[in-house]
C-alpha cells in the first residue's frame, strides 16, 4: 500500500490559529480542542480503516538512492534532478548536513549529499558544492565516515574494500551453541547484514566517473584508511581488528575457491533472505535491508526480469514520494504502529466504542496479528502459541514487542462487533509479549536478552544498531497495559519489572528514552505506567520524576528536547517546544490527579493556543528515535494524535477530582 503526502506537506503550517475564536473558560477551551482534535483525526482515517503518517527523515536515503542508481548503470534524469533538489532543500547554512531537524552538520550526511551531488553533475565550483566540502573536511573527510557508508563508496570504486571491515558470510554458520552467534545480533541489524555479506563476498564494483579525492584532508594515506585501533595494546576492538585481518584473508581462499566453507555460507545467505522477502514489503520492510537486498541480489547473478528482483526493487519504491519538482524517501511505513496510538487516543477522548471509524480501525489491527513463528523464537525458544504485530503493513518475520504493547492498549478500549475474536486476540498477543521479559526485569524492542556488549566491539558496529536492550520506556508501557488489567504489584514480572525501572532513573529525577525523544519521552512513560498500576504518586522517586518535568517546562508553557541529548545529557529538556513533547510532559504530570497544577494547566494552554483552526498541530522538529546518534524519524502522526491524548487525559482526571470533591468514588 502506497501513501503519498503532498508535496508541502513539510512546510506546511495549517490554518491560521488566528481564524479561532477560543472560549473565555479553561474547560471549553480543552473542550474545544479536545473536538477539534477528534474530527482532523476522524477525517484522516484510510478506507480500509488505518492511520499512517509519514515518516520523514534526513537526506541520506535519497543521497543513497541517487549512488545506487550510478552503480545500477540505470539513471532517470527526470527523478535525478528531484533528488538533487531535495538534497539542496536541506542543506544547512554552513554548508553541510544534519541528520535531525535543528541539529548540526554530521560527516555522512554531508559526504552523501556531497557525492550524490556531484554524481548528478553538480560542478565542484558551485557555491553550495565548496561550502559542503570546507564541512566534510572540517569533519576529517571521507576517512572519518562510518563502515556502511565506506562499503557504498567501494561498490563505486571510490573507497578500497580491503579497508572496509568484513561481514563474513560464514557468520550464519555459527550455531546457537557459540557464545555470539548470529541471532545475538539486533533484528535490524541481521537484516542490513546478512545481504551486506553476500555483497562483501562478490564485491560488485562498478567505478563512476567521479572520485571525492578532495575529501581526504591530507591526500590520500593508506594510514587514514585502516580502522584506527584502541591506544591500549590488549583490548576486545584490537582483538577485532586483528581478526578482521584474518577474515581478509580468508577471503583471498574465497576468491580463489579454496574456501572449504563458503560456498556453503553465501547459499545460506542467499536462501535466508529469500526466505523472509515471504509475507514481507521487501527485506525487513526497511529501506537499508531492502537497498542491501537489491544489490545482493544483482550481485548473485538474478537479471532485471527476475521476478524476485523486480518485486523487491518495487517494494523499495513505494519508499518514494515523488512531486512534480522533488522526491523524498521514507524509511519504512508506519500503519500499524500509528493507526493503535490514534484508536487509543479517539478512545480515551472519548469517542465510542461502537463509532464505526473504531470498530473499522480494531477489525483491520486484529486482521494484522501474525501467527507465525519468525526469528523471535531463536532468542525467545518458549512454547508460546504465536503473536504479536509490527510497525508496517506487512514484516511476518519480526513481530515485536512495543508495536504489540500499543495494539493492546488499542485493543482494550474496543469491544467490537466479534468480542470472542478480539477477546481471543487480546489474550494471545499478551501471553506472547510477556514471554519476551528480560533477565534484568524489562522488555526491549524485538528480541530477548539482545544484551552482549562484545557485538558493539566488532569492526563493523559503528552504526550503533548491534543490540536491542531493554529499555525504560518500553516496560514502563507494558507495565501501564497490566495496570489496566488488573495485574497486581505482587505479581513476579511486574516486580521484576518495577525494580528495572528503578534502577534506571536518572540521579535528576528522569529517564532515557530508547524511543522517543528523550528523557521527556522515557520519563512520561513511567510516570504514565506507574500511575495505572495505582502506584502510591507520592512515592519520592516518583516526586522526583514529576519535579524533573516541572523544572524543564518552558516560559511558552510548552516541552521540548532535541537529538542531541543522546550525545550529551546536559542538553536535557532544551530544544523548541513541540506539540508531541508538550502532550507527553502533560500526561506526566497528569499521572499525580493533580489538575489544579499550574505548568499542567499552563502546558494544556500552550497545546490549545498552538492547535490549528483544522484540529491539527504544526511541529518541525524530530521528536522519535531510530538508533540514537545515528539516526532520527519525524512521525508525522505525533503531533496531531499525542496531544489529543494529553487533552483526553487531563479532562478524566478532572472528572475523578471532580467526582471525589463532591462524594464520588475516583
Amino acid at each position: 500500500m502506497r501513501v503519498l503526502i503532498e508535496s508541502d506537506s513539510r512546510a506546511k503550517s495549517g490554518p491560521a490559529r488566528s481564524e479561532i475564536r477560543a472560549p473565555e473558560n479553561f474547560a471549553e477551551r480543552l473542550q474545544t480542542a479536545l473536538t477539534r482534535s477528534q474530527n482532523f483525526l476522524l477525517r484522516e482515517q484510510k478506507p480500509e480503516g488505518y492511520w499512517v503518517g509519514e515518516l520523514m527523515v534526513d537526506s541520506t536515503l535519497v543521497s543513497d538512492t541517487v549512488a545506487y542508481h550510478h552503480w545500477d548503470g540505470n539513471v532517470d534524469k527526470e527523478w535525478q534532478r528531484k533528488a538533487v533538489n531535495h538534497i539542496f532543500s536541506m542543506q544547512l547554512p554552513d554548508g553541510g548536513w544534519n541528520i535531525y531537524h535543528g541539529g548540526p552538520s554530521e560527516v555522512n550526511a554531508t559526504i552523501k549529499a556531497y557525492l550524490a551531488l556531484k554524481l548528478a553533475g553538480v560542478p565542484v565550483t558551485d557555491a553550495r558544492m565548496l561550502k559542503a566540502r570546507e564541512v566534510a573536511l572540517h569533519f576529517g573527510g571521507v576517512p572519518r565516515m562510518n563502515t556502511f557508508s565506506k562499503l557504498y563508496l567501494a561498490l563505486i570504486g571510490l573507497f578500497p574494500w580491503e579497508h572496509v571491515p568484513t561481514i563474513p558470510c560464514e557468520v550464519l554458520l555459527i550455531g546457537k551453541w557459540f557464545h555470539v552467534n548470529f541471532w545475538d545480533m539486533s533484528n535490524w541489524s541481521r537484516g542490513m547484514i546478512v545481504p551486506l555479506a553476500i555483497i562483501n563476498h562478490f564485491k560488485p564494483t562498478r567505478p563512476v566517473s567521479v572520485n571525492l579525492d578532495e575529501l581526504y584532508p591530507d591526500g590520500i594515506h593508506e594510514r587514514d584508511l585502516a580502522l584506527a585501533p584502541d591506544p591500549e595494546r590488549i583490548s576486545l576492538r584490537n582483538f577485532f581488528l586483528w581478526l578482521d585481518r584474518l577474515h581478509k584473508l580468508a577471503e583471498w581462499f574465497a576468491e580463489h575457491s579454496i574456501h572449504p566453507f563458503r560456498q556453503r555460507a553465501l547459499r545460506k545467505c542467499e536462501q535466508w533472505m529469500l526466505e523472509r522477502f515471504e509475507g514481507s514489503d521487501g527485506l525487513a520492510a526497511i529501506f537499508p535491508a531492502m537497498l542491501n537486498s537489491v544489490i545482493a541480489l544483482k550481485a548473485l547473478g538474478y537479471k532485471s526480469d527476475h521476478p524476485i528482483l523486480q518485486r523487491e526493487e518495487r517494494e523499495l519504491k513505494k519508499l518514494e514520494h515523488e512531486t512534480a519538482d522533488s522526491v523524498r524517501i521514507e524509511p519504512c511505513f508506519s500503519p500499524v504502529w500509528d493507526t493503535a496510538i490514534v484508536t487509543m487516543c479517539l478512545r480515551e477522548s472519548g469517542i465510542p466504542e461502537d463509532h464505526p471509524a473504531v470498530k473499522k480501525s480494531a477489525a483491520w489491527l486484529m486482521d494484522k496479528e501474525i501467527r507465525f513463528r519468525g526469528d523471535w523464537h531463536h532468542k525467545n525458544p518458549v512454547d508460546v502459541e504465536p503473536s504479536g504485530w509490527v510497525f508496517e503493513y506487512a514484516n511476518k518475520w519480526n513481530p515485536d514487542v512495543d508495536d504489540t504493547a500499543m495494539v493492546l492498549l488499542a485493543l482494550r478500549k474496543v469491544p467490537t462487533d466479534n468480542p470472542q475474536k478480539r477477546d481471543e486476540c487480546f489474550k494471545r498477543g499478551l501471553k506472547w509479549m510477556l514471554t519476551f521479559q528480560c533477565k534484568d526485569g524489562g522488555w526491549a524492542a524485538f528480541d530477548k536478552d539482545c544484551t552482549k556488549n562484545i557485538l558493539e566491539k566488532v569492526p563493523f558496529a559503528d552504526h550503533n544498531a548491534m543490540l536491542d536492550p531493554e529499555c525504560a520506556d518500553i516496560t514502563a508501557r507494558i507495565l501501564e497495559l497490566l495496570g489496566y488489567e488488573g495485574w497486581s504489584l505482587s505479581h513476579h514480572q511486574v516486580k521484576d519489572a518495577l525494580d528495572y525501572v528503578k534502577a534506571q532513573q536518572e540521579s535528576d529525577g528522569s529517564w532515557y528514552g530508547r524511543w522517543g525523544v528523550n528523557y521527556i519521552y522515557g520519563t512520561w512513560q513511567v510516570l504514565r505506567g506507574m500511575r495505572a498500576l495505582n502506584l502510591n504518586m507520592q512515592e519520592e522517586w516518583l516526586q522526583r520524576g514529576r519535579a524533573w518535568l516541572e523544572s524543564v517546562q518552558h516560559e511558552d508553557g510548552g516541552w521540548g528536547e532535541r537529538c542531541n541529548t543522546y550525545d550529551d545529557p546536559v542538553f536535557k529538556g532544551q530544544g523548541p517546544s513541540t506539540a508531541s513533547q508538550t502532550a507527553w510532559a502533560v500526561m506526566g504530570l497528569c499521572a499525580f490527579d493533580d489538575p489544579a497544577n499550574p505548568a499542567l494547566k499552563r502546558g494544556l494552554e500552550y497545546l490549545t493556543q498552538m492547535q490549528n483552526a483544522d484540529g491539527s498541530w504544526t511541529e518541525h522538529e524530530t521528536t522519535g528515535t531510530g538508533f540514537p546518534k545515528v539516526f532520527y524519524l519525524k512521525y508525522d502522526i505525533y503531533r496531531n494524535a499525542w496531544p489529543l491524548l494529553a487533552l483526553a487525559t487531563y479532562k478524566q482526571i478532572s472528572e475523578r477530582a471532580a467526582a471525589k470533591k463532591n462524594g464520588g468514588t475516583t
